[in-house]
């Protein structure tokens, strides 16, 4: 006997809903992305849409060292508080992901939020209170306080991503190890760093992409040699519009998306085993 089909009324509202607001999300989400790259591709002096017919000029002058020699060693800043950042987040990350690991679940439960708290905290209210304390101490702004502060505000990023694949391995594969005879540092490099990969990795392009990008712990507390490609590229729009900002987004776009496609090819052979 056929079963009678129900009220689809309430299918197709549902339909509407998840393809509608999604649909309205992804473009919200993405729009911006497509307008800032297609403004640097502007043949005119300043950031406007459309844009003036087609030119890479902005590239162009973007790349030279005469020209843009200032917004190279923010850059350079960024990448090198970037890089330390993620090393930084490596040294209290990982250890903290495999001890954490060991622990029973009441005690995870009661210091994982600890850990955690950077990621809720406001990196501006951090910034601001940093700076303070770092002024009480005798400590001045500068580049390696701010790669301290963001190791840890973005640090927890790395922990939460090496948690999260900690939780999927098999705790006899350790043991099996020492069973063996393996010292303890030979089941840390052979076993389970290399299980830990793929959450490490994801995490040190959170760490990495975050970093590079923040301006309210920067702000704060690097010192004015210690100019940041963000905070740069703030003085350029209040300055003049200039359109190498629009390039420098561009640039920036393109390079997480190489990043992201080449750690997916990565760790793909990684999920399927």
């Amino acid at each position: 006997m056929r079963r009678k089909s129900g009220n689809p009324v309430p299918v197709i509202l549902y339909k509407a809903f998840v393809f509608g607001f999604g649909g309205l999300s992804l473009i919200y989400l993405v729009a911006p992305i497509v307008i800032a790259i297609t403004m640097s591709f502007t043949s005119g002096q300043t950031l406007k849409y459309p844009p003036e017919g087609f030119s890479l000029r902005w590239y162009e002058a973007l790349l030279d060292p005469i020209r843009s020699g200032t917004e190279h060693i923010a850059a350079g800043n960024s990448l090198k508080i970037a890089g330390l950042a993620v090393l930084g987040s490596l040294l209290f990350a990982v250890p903290a992901t495999i001890g954490m690991a060991r622990l029973q679940r009441r005690s995870v439960n009661t210091i994982e939020p600890l850990l955690l708290a950077p990621l809720v905290l406001p990196s501006l209210v951090y910034g601001l209170a940093a700076l303070i304390v770092a002024n009480f101490v005798g400590l001045q702004p500068s580049l390696w306080l701010t790669v301290v502060g963001h190791v840890v505000v973005f640090g927890p990023l790395m922990y939460r991503a090496a948690s999260v694949v900690a939780q999927g391995v098999n705790p006899s594969l350790a043991e099996a190890s020492t069973v063996m005879g393996a010292t303890w540092f030979t089941t840390l490099r052979r076993v389970i760093l290399p299980l830990l990969t793929p959450g490490i990795l994801a995490g040190a392009f959170l760490v990495f992409i975050q970093s590079l990008d923040n301006v309210s712990v920067s702000l704060f507390l690097a010192d004015a040699q210690t100019t940041v490609l963000p905070l740069r590229m703030f003085a350029l729009i209040e300055e003049s519009l200039d359109v190498r900002v629009a390039a420098m987004s561009g640039l920036l776009i393109g390079m997480t998306l190489v990043v992201m496609l080449v750690a997916r090819r990565v760790l793909a052979p990684t999920r399927q085993a």
